[in-house]
Parts: structure tokens; sequence; C-alpha cells
């Protein structure tokens, strides 16, 4: 059976250049990056080498502004929660409907622990920011404002330069998370008033467990992680060396492929959303048609249930996702359609296809073929039973 992987957004293949790049630091270069003989001292430079190579990813002025975390959900965590800590005349936060759960549990947290007040800006049917509520929301008791670059379930892009500068109007930090943007948008940091940023390594194919948070050069900082002086003392702990590296690595091959592959995803993305429009009737493309990821789409099917269509999907080798992949498992429609305020016949049968540069012609041909017929069996209305079998259940 044909494999085909549109989950992309949920995490991606490991590149093999990647595995090639981590390897010696499982053995050959073992040595602690703290540690001031060769051995260690040499690991230390590979660590400034993958460093240079995220800080190009996202055009940071200095090197030294790249902080090597766990992933984008510890980068999240750490950025708001810092940024509370700043002034404590500032206690409010202002995020979006729509961002991912790391930021929007933490946001609950700190609202029912710490009695912050969370301003959360409501989304258009395209999930486009209200800008009015947006600038209505922020006051000199903004601490922070954290809003997404690019949304992991609709890929709608946000416009973060215009409002980090709004944010600066009234003295708040903005932060974004780019956990989903990074490497499949050009991002030049140097030009925008944004004081943080996220990223994790494992959504541009590179490995699970590591990620950065940018933190712009005089930024007030408060870390999360307590203990000895790793990262400049803002992220304590021995360095998860294979994964910094092979982040690098990762971060490397996706400004290389980026001006190559971003037009190629597109054209892919949009010949699955139009071959889907013209074989199936009751059908919604949900995003910003006019600001939007090339590698996201995100399709509702009308009144059918998501959790069918992916089971009959996977039987067929196909793997996508009903959305945010930190919230599967759960039976509530997604978050963001429902902020997005999509219809109730579609919002239960909701679909995210996330391609990549592994995606190929042949893995949309094989979901354009098989898409129409498993619509059809699950919008086919169940048999009613003969009279025959109708008289036996009342017996029964």
């Amino acid at each position: 059976m044909q494999t085909v992987y549109l989950d992309n957004n949920a995490t991606t293949r490991t590149d093999p250049a990647v595995v090639e790049a981590m390897l010696p630091y499982f053995a050959e270069h073992f040595g602690n990056p703290s540690s001031a003989h060769a051995i260690g001292t040499g690991v230390a430079e590979g660590i400034r080498a993958a460093r240079r190579q995220v800080q190009s990813l996202i055009g940071a002025a200095h090197d030294q502004e790249i902080v090597f975390t766990s992933g984008g959900t510890e980068s999240d965590n750490t950025a708001i929660l810092s940024g509370l800590q700043v002034d404590p005349r500032r206690d409010e936060v202002v995020v979006s409907a729509v961002e991912h759960p790391a930021i929007l549990t933490l946001c609950h947290h700190v609202e029912t622990s710490l009695g912050t007040r969370v301003h959360r800006i409501p989304v258009d049917g395209c999930g486009k920011l209200d800008i009015e509520a947006y600038r209505a929301a922020l006051s000199g008791r903004t601490a922070i404002v954290s809003i997404m670059w690019a949304n992991n379930e609709t890929g709608t892009v946000f416009p973060v330069e215009q409002l980090a500068a709004m944010a600066k109007t009234v003295g708040a930090l903005f932060h974004t998370d780019a956990v989903q943007a990074a490497g499949k948008l050009s991002v030049d940091l140097k030009t925008t008033a944004i004081d943080m940023l996220s990223l994790s390594a494992h959504k541009i194919h590179g490995p699970k467990g590591v990620g950065a948070l940018y933190v712009r050069r005089g930024t007030p900082f408060a870390p999360l992680i307590h203990g000895g002086r790793q990262e400049r003392a803002r992220r304590a702990g021995t360095e998860n060396v294979p994964g910094i590296i092979g982040f690098g690595k990762a971060a490397e091959r996706a400004m290389d492929a980026l001006a190559l592959e971003t037009p190629r995803i597109a054209r892919l993305r949009d010949r699955l959303e139009q071959g889907l429009q013209r074989s199936i009737v009751g059908i919604r493309v949900n995003g910003d048609p006019s600001a939007r990821l090339a590698s996201t789409c995100n399709i509702a099917f009308e009144d059918v249930e998501s959790d069918a269509l992916l089971t009959l999907l996977g039987r067929e080798g196909i793997a996508c996702s009903s959305g945010s992949a930190c919230a599967s498992g759960s039976m509530e429609p997604s978050h963001v359609l429902r902020a997005m305020h999509v219809p109730p016949p579609f919002l239960h049968g909701a679909l995210r296809f996330a391609l990549s540069r592994d995606t190929s012609d042949a893995d949309i041909d094989r979901v354009l073929a098989i898409m129409p017929r498993i619509v059809e069996r699950l919008r086919k209305p169940a048999p009613r039973p003969s009279r025959h079998q109708t008289s036996d259940l009342i017996h029964a």
C-alpha cells in the first residue's frame, strides 16, 4: 500500500542530512560543552555553529539572541512568564483566540492562579485577527502580547510585524509563536519590533525535543529553568547537544530550500483543494485565502465526522489530522474553527492536510482518488431494517 504522509504540521520526517550531522555527537564528540578541556570545547564550538545557523533562519542580529530549549512549548511558556515578571504594574496579557494550546493553556493557568487578566482577541470567518479589538486591548497594563505568526490548523498568517509595532506604542513586550512559520516564510527579525520568538526543530525536518527562543538583545528576561549557567544563564541544564546540532542543520536546510520549495508546495496544496472541490459537494476551505501558509490545507466536509474520515483514510495508508496534534483524542471541535464560527454542519468534519518538501504529486493523486469514495460512503444513509428484522428486534 502506498503510504501518504500529510501531517507535517504535527511533525516532519527527520532529514537524513540532519541525522548524519547528529550522529558524531552521540559517540565521537560526546563531551559536555561546559567542560574546559578540549573534548568539551570542541562540542561547544559545534553548538556555536548551530546557533549561527538558527540565527540565519530567522534573521536575528546576533547569535547570542538564540536560546536553545526543549521545544516550542517551553519557549512559549518561558516568553510569557518572563514578560509577566518585568514590571509589577503590568499584569495583563494579550493573545489571539486561536493560539496553540501551549499558549492558551498557560494563559488559563496564570489567569486562575495569579489573577492575570488575559485578553483573547477574536478572529473573523477566515481566521484573520480583529485589529480594532486588538488595538482596544492594548494599554499601559499590558505586560506582553503573544500572537502566533501562522496558525497551526488553518495556516492563516498574522501580520505580526504590524502587531509588534502596535504593542510598542503602549510599551508592551511582543512575542510570537513562529513554530509553524519558520522555514516556511521568509523571516528577518532585524527589521521588526518583535522581542521574542519561539521555534521547534521537528517542524522543519529536525529532531524532536529541541527548540529555541529568540530574545532580542536588551529585552528584560527572567529564565524559566534555574540551575547552571548554560545558555548565558537563561536556560539551565546540560544542553541536548545532538539535538542542537540537528536543529542547526535543519535550519540550514530549510533556508536553502525555502525559495525553491515554497512555490512547488503551494501548487500541490492548490491542486489538492481544487481537486476536492471539483469532486465533492458540500466542502469548505478554512483559512485566509490571501495570507496562508503554502503547506497547510484545512478542509471541512459537510455532515461527516472527521474521526470517521481519519479512520478510513488510515486504512488506505493516508495520514492527516483533524487539527492540532496536541488536541488529539479530544471529542470537542477545534477551538480554532469555533473561534472562526464555522457553521455546525462543517464543524465536526474538518481535516488538516499539511504538506512538506517531502510531498509529491503522487501523494496528491492518491488523496484525490480516495477522498470522494470515502466521503460518499460516510454520507450514505444507513440501511433501514426490513419489516422482518424490525419484528425480530421487537420480540428479542
